[in-house]
């Protein structure tokens, strides 16, 4: 299988060259940018220039399209949108990490992404690519549209108990928070080691362009759905998502929402569901693992739910793969069964 990256030399296009450069099924594999074409990948990111020797390329969407079996796009929002039209004239099978195609509604994706939506022909062929609950359409899709990372922990984390229809729908709050990778490799002030060292920082609070995505989906599972409230913080580390969500919840034994976790999740490889105890981001560091917990307070009738990733890989890349891998009919841990990083 031939594979492009464009868009490679930010954090989520690093992080699919660590994958794709020891996935067994991967013959060839190529990196684009705009910016940088002509550059050795390696004078980005020195620590794998004697592992990968990968030129930069110019982006030409027919080359793309005719020459390689898989494209993954790790570019800023628009760019997707604008190549599209031409990446999908030929062979090419095409992952966006972007989210230029998640959004149903192109008038909501413009309101909340503050830019043109793309075509709607587009956005109504891309499969959302949430691994673990649209495997079908992942499998037969041409283009993908890989979900955000907070919504990857948030939903996987609801989608039992919302699909079991025993939460109130009007009542789920979030309270999310992520390492600074999450913003971006380009600096800001925001993300500013002295800004950001020993603080914590509350961010967009019902402004944040995955609010629409989230419920976007819980609509889909659920026709109770309610517009969620959505709180994400960033905090002083460089990976990972704690998503605590809070709802009321039938009363509900610990053993019958376990049941329905494990229903769900028994064949899924990626998702661990914490029997005792909470999970940290640490214990999923630089893996594809979503470990989830939950605690239900029989006094308030309120269910709290504890899902953790890694932002850069089941958030972006490490789904991505995932999806690849569904795609192709591969086997689905191809690439990604690796522990995490611990300690």
């Amino acid at each position: 299988m031939k594979v492009a990256i464009v868009g490679a030399t930010g954090y989520g296009g690093i992080e699919l060259v660590r994958i794709l450069r020891q996935h067994r099924r991967v013959e060839e594999l190529s990196v684009y940018s705009s910016s940088y074409a002509g550059t050795s990948f390696g004078a980005f990111y020195p620590h794998i220039q004697d592992i990968y020797r990968g030129i930069l390329k110019s982006v030409e969407t027919k080359q793309l399209a005719d020459d390689y079996d898989i494209v993954f796009v790790s570019a800023p929002p628009g760019v997707a949108a604008e190549l599209m039209e031409g990446l999908l004239d030929g062979n090419a099978r095409v992952i966006d990490l972007s989210g230029d195609f998640r959004i149903q509604d192109r008038s909501v994706y413009e309101a909340w992404y503050e830019r043109n939506a793309a075509k709607q022909s587009f956005i109504q062929e891309a499969a959302y690519g949430l691994s673990e609950w649209n495997r079908e359409k992942i499998e037969n899709a041409r283009l993908i549209a890989n979900p955000g990372c907070y919504p990857t922990a948030i939903l996987n984390g609801l989608a039992p108990l919302v699909k079991e229809n025993v939460l109130d729908m009007s009542s789920i709050i979030i309270d999310a928070k992520s390492g600074t990778t999450g913003a971006g490799k380009n600096p800001s002030a925001m993300t500013h080691f002295s800004e950001m060292n020993e603080s914590l920082k509350i961010y967009k609070v019902n402004e944040h362009k995955h609010t629409p995505e989230i419920e976007q989906v819980l609509s889909e599972w659920n026709p109770a759905a309610q517009p969620v409230t959505f709180t994400p913080h960033l905090v002083p580390m460089t990976r990972g998502i704690m998503a605590t969500m809070y709802a009321t919840c039938q009363s509900l034994s610990k053993e019958d929402i376990l049941a329905i976790y494990e229903k769900y999740y028994k064949s899924k490889p990626f998702v661990r569901i914490r029997k005792d105890g909470f999970p940290s981001t640490k214990e999923v560091h630089s893996s594809n693992f979503n470990d989830i917990s939950f605690s239900f307070d029989a006094r308030t009738n309120r269910m709290t739910i504890v899902s953790v990733i890694d932002n850069l890989m089941k958030g972006a890349a490490g789904q991505a793969v995932q999806n690849m891998n569904i795609m192709q009919k591969y086997d689905e841990e191809e690439g990604l069964f690796m522990l995490p990083v611990f300690p």
